[in-house]
């Protein structure tokens, strides 16, 4: 089975397990962990913040950001399609009381513009206590449900001198900015210079086991383990996992490049196919979102995984296929071949 689900299926290397193999451990609730605290200060450095904290998941770092940022009853803004707001679970109301407010995006991408419209000004009119206060625009780059789309610098830019104009905070939800870094040449630490905090993921594209770390400033950082002890994230004997993200993290952030040319490879293939619909200027990391009009993507994710290929349907009518340091050149002719059978089984009848 050649797995395209997503680029958190990947199993470590045996470099990373004798990485972890090896690791020194403490109980990092204590702050005992010296490999935490090694992974928690090198992320830091990478990203040019203070500090920063391991989380056990992606998940668990934006929403432990948001809850540090905001206080019940308070609102953040984001593109309509961000992970935090569709795939966490609901964690926004449930875990912090706070709204998400969708802001329109175009591939994930809003503008400054969308930020100054959405921001309620009342007049001296109006009761300033009708409408939640808006703390927070929260950017995801790349954004996921965009298809891997990488934000321009300029745009964010824009969106964070929007934001700054109206006294608000800004969040990166970077759990593939390992990807933009290695799409673009810009360093994560420019990326993430126009945010408060950014969250970056080593179980997706970097192939870790586990793992997320949340950076911003120390005093932000501090309060933001109050709330990873509070929503379960406390580890005990952490260094295992931290060596692996380590690893990672010095080791793997080169390769990404082979898995943005493999997604160009693969969606350049899958443009060829009767009944696929793609646009391959869409695509710029390693996520291949595309339409399929033959059949249901549900219906064709089947067809595909019992030929050997396993994707995601997510929509009506849209399929994703994640590019990933566990699939090779060869595989990637193999899936390639292996949905071909799959689509002109179906286009026979």
């Amino acid at each position: 089975m050649i797995d395209l689900r997503s680029d958190t299926v990947t199993r470590p290397t045996e470099a990373m397990r004798r990485a972890m193999a090896a690791a020194e451990v403490g109980d990092d609730v204590y702050g005992d962990d010296p490999s935490v605290r090694e992974l928690e200060e090198r992320t830091a450095e990478i990203l040019g913040k203070e500090a920063a904290c391991f989380m056990p998941t992606g998940t668990m770092s934006n929403q432990v950001a948001l809850r540090a940022h905001t206080e019940a009853g308070d609102e953040i803004l984001a593109d309509a399609s961000a992970h935090i707001f569709v795939s966490e679970g609901g964690a926004p109301a449930g875990l912090s009381g706070i709204q998400v407010r969708g802001l329109p995006g175009v591939n994930g991408i809003f503008t400054g513009d969308d930020v100054l419209r959405a921001v309620r000004v009342p007049h001296r009119f109006s009761p300033k206590t009708l409408a939640p206060p808006t703390k927070l625009v929260a950017v995801e780059n790349t954004h996921n449900g965009g298809g891997g789309t990488i934000w321009p610098l300029e745009r964010i830019e824009e969106v964070a001198r929007a934001a700054r104009s109206r006294g608000l905070a800004l969040h990166l939800d970077g759990a593939r900015l390992w990807n933009a870094s290695a799409a673009t040449g810009i360093p994560e630490a420019k990326y993430a210079s126009f945010f408060d905090t950014v969250s970056v993921c080593f179980s997706k594209g970097l192939g870790a086991p586990v793992g997320s770390s949340l950076a911003g400033p120390a005093p932000f950082i501090e309060r933001a383990r109050r709330f990873k002890q509070m929503f379960g994230g406390g580890f005990r004997q952490a260094g295992v996992l931290a060596a692996a993200a380590l690893y990672s993290l010095e080791n793997h952030r080169k390769d990404l490049v082979a898995d943005h040319e493999n997604a160009r490879t693969f969606a350049s293939a899958l443009g060829d196919l009767p009944g696929v619909v793609i646009d391959i200027s869409s695509v710029q990391t390693n996520i291949v979102r595309f339409r399929v009009t033959t059949l249901s993507p549900f219906d064709f994710v089947e067809r595909c995984h019992a030929e050997g290929v396993h994707m995601l349907g997510y929509s009506p009518d849209r399929v994703r296929a994640v590019l990933h340091r566990d699939v090779s050149q060869s595989q990637v002719a193999a899936a390639i071949s292996k949905i071909q059978k799959a689509v002109l089984a179906v286009s026979k009848y």
